[in-house]
């Protein structure tokens, strides 16, 4: 194994497991309302807002082995895919992203920004608290901390996510979030975001989905379009959501 890919490897692993013990109460509260909201017959609000963030929403929306009931959230030019232009970091977008995915009081909204203080993300989260939308936050928490707040890309109201969110989960992504270094140059390698933050949103998940079960619901589980059986399985599933969640599409 090569020096890059034996350290990649031990310092990432190292992120997870940090995340799993350091994470866990705060990831089985957020567990605790998502499963209670599906039980109330809502649905799992997730918005990643900023370039790559919107991953992380990908990650849990319509994903073999996840629950259907995702209200995967993927406004015009708030990731790196339809930045054209970006309105990530544009002031005053918020109602009308809620308004469009029906988030509105009582709901639960999962709000994903890797690092916590894109101007978009910390919109979201001042209309969410506004409009009393239960808010679940996974960020970097000392990243947030860390970055000044004249910094120019920051939201006028100087805040992180974190600090407007009803469970504020931390991600333990570094600063400045890539983690491995090559002799000669400034700058750092193998970025850690996606990977850390996908790998909370399925703790949560997983957890939710066990507690769905153990409160007397049924989870409604995709399995993957790439097996025997899948049409079968998922078409049902998809009919009942498909007026509710807004980027589900016939596939059939």
């Amino acid at each position: 194994m090569t020096r890059l890919i034996s350290e990649y490897t031990t310092k990432l692993t190292a992120l997870l497991q940090e995340i799993a013990k350091d994470e866990e109460e705060n990831i089985l509260k957020a567990a605790d309302l998502l499963s209670d909201k599906v039980m109330e017959g809502r649905l799992i609000n997730i918005f990643g807002a900023g370039g790559h963030s919107a991953i992380a929403a990908m990650e849990i929306f319509w994903r073999a082995g996840g629950l259907a009931c995702v209200n995967g959230m993927f406004p015009a030019g708030t990731n790196i895919v339809s930045a054209l232009p970006t309105t990530a970091k544009v002031v005053g977008l918020a109602p009308y992203i809620l308004n469009f995915y029906d988030v509105y009081k009582d709901d639960v909204l999962i709000l994903v920004n890797f690092y916590g203080l894109n101007i978009c993300s910390v919109d979201v989260a001042l209309e969410a608290q506004k409009r009393g939308t239960r808010l679940i936050t996974v960020n970097a928490h000392k990243f947030a901390q860390k970055v000044p707040k004249d910094f120019i890309w920051r939201h006028p109201s100087k805040k992180n996510i974190n600090e407007l969110a009803d469970i504020a989960i931390d991600n333990h992504v570094p600063y400045p979030d890539a983690i491995l270094k090559v002799d000669g140059m400034e700058e750092e390698i193998a970025p850690t975001a996606t990977t850390l933050t996908c790998f909370t949103l399925n703790l949560m998940m997983a957890e939710t989905i066990r507690l769905i079960k153990e409160k007397g619901g049924t989870p409604e589980i995709w399995v993957s379009n790439n097996i025997p059986g899948c049409d079968e399985h998922n078409k049902p599933i998809h009919d009942k959501y498909r007026k509710r969640v807004h980027h589900l599409y016939p596939v059939w």
